[in-house]
């Protein structure tokens, strides 16, 4: 997983979206529109090169991916 080029901020919405499980919820949270909470989502799950969530219905899960990166980002 390289993370050279992430930034705070994209960690700080990453980690909103896991713990609300809801992307609309964090955009709230975090006071951003959800196009732009969103496109900083995918900017790193492009830095990351693998995606972060999986959308099955209405719900979001982490993937693998995302379960690491929330660790890290955590310690």
């Amino acid at each position: 997983m390289n993370l050279r080029h992430l930034t705070l901020h994209q960690l700080r919405i990453f980690l909103s979206v896991a713990q609300h499980q809801s992307f609309a919820k964090a955009a709230r949270s975090l006071h951003l529109s959800p196009p732009t909470l969103s496109l900083q989502v995918k900017q790193l799950s492009e830095t990351v090169g693998q995606p972060l969530f999986e959308q099955i219905g209405k719900q979001i899960y982490l993937t693998a991916a995302g379960h690491q990166l929330a660790a890290a980002s955590r310690d």
